[in-house]
């Protein structure tokens, strides 16, 4: 074995090249009998049901409803973390990046804590306008928002220091405005970050599942999702859920394609 200047490494170990082999047999394999065992026959038949279209069309809308989200919402939480010192900013970065690990259903509970109908804040909203978020579409995009979130501000922030400041500061002594600054200078330096993470933010959400379904329920044709409809389905009909799966997989491999020459590739 050779590294990239042509100087001979000597042979891997097998204390790493077997459980090497084990880890990508454990990733590899239950993607391939998915594949093996999805019934291609009634693939598109079930695709083109009503019910698939129905959970495909909400799970799309919210989906991408949430990368706008992340957008317009993560992007300047992003540049404070990055850009910013204030009190308290440690803080913050570490309760951004606990919907990561937090359990799903947990983070279900706490929209429900926060934004049920006898919320801290849906209890307010309620009497105050009417409105109620819990099983409806609404509901649905905030969850998948609160759990993809943390993908895109991590995204982002990392992309924000990679740059540094150093051109935001010529900037600032050619008599820029931080505001200008940040439109014409540190966000198109940060671009790549930004796509990344919006595309990760987009996977994040079109698999999301316990939060939704505690906090959003799982109604068809209102708030079912892919997920949501695949779990159902699994109970009664397995193949359906496979065929079901397998259109996630798709998307899924879609998405990682599209990433591929930001993360896939050697420097």
């Amino acid at each position: 074995m050779t590294d990239t200047d042509g100087r001979t490494l000597g042979r891997p170990p097998l204390s790493l090249v077997i459980p090497g082999a084990l880890a990508a047999a454990l990733l590899v394999l239950p993607l391939v009998t998915l594949v093996l065992d999805t019934p291609w026959r009634n693939f598109f038949d079930e695709l083109g049901s009503t019910v698939v279209l129905d959970a495909l069309g909400i799970t799309a809308i919210a989906s991408g409803v949430t990368v706008v989200a992340c957008v317009l919402l993560g992007t300047p939480l992003a540049w404070l973390l990055a850009r910013v010192e204030f009190p308290g900013r440690a803080v913050l970065r570490a309760a951004v990046t606990v919907p990561l690990v937090l359990p799903p259903v947990v983070a279900g509970v706490a929209l429900v804590t926060a934004l049920g109908r006898n919320g801290l804040i849906g209890s307010v909203l309620r009497d105050a306008t009417g409105i109620t978020l819990p099983y409806t579409i609404t509901a649905v995009v905030t969850a998948h928002t609160f759990v993809s979130m943390p993908f895109y501000v991590l995204s982002v922030e990392g992309a924000l220091r990679a740059s540094g400041d150093k051109y935001d500061v010529v900037a600032a002594t050619l008599g820029a405005t931080r505001w200008t600054t940040f439109r014409r200078v540190t966000l198109p330096l940060a671009m790549p970050g930004l796509v990344a993470g919006a595309a990760l933010a987009w996977a994040r959400s079109l698999g999301e599942f316990g939060a939704t379904i505690t906090f959003a329920g799982n109604y068809p044709g209102t708030t079912q999702t892919m997920p949501s409809l695949i779990y159902t389905t699994l109970q009664s009909r397995p193949e359906v859920a496979r065929t079901l799966s397998m259109i996630l997989l798709v998307v899924s491999i879609a998405i990682l394609a599209a990433l591929r020459n930001r993360w896939l590739t050697t420097p």
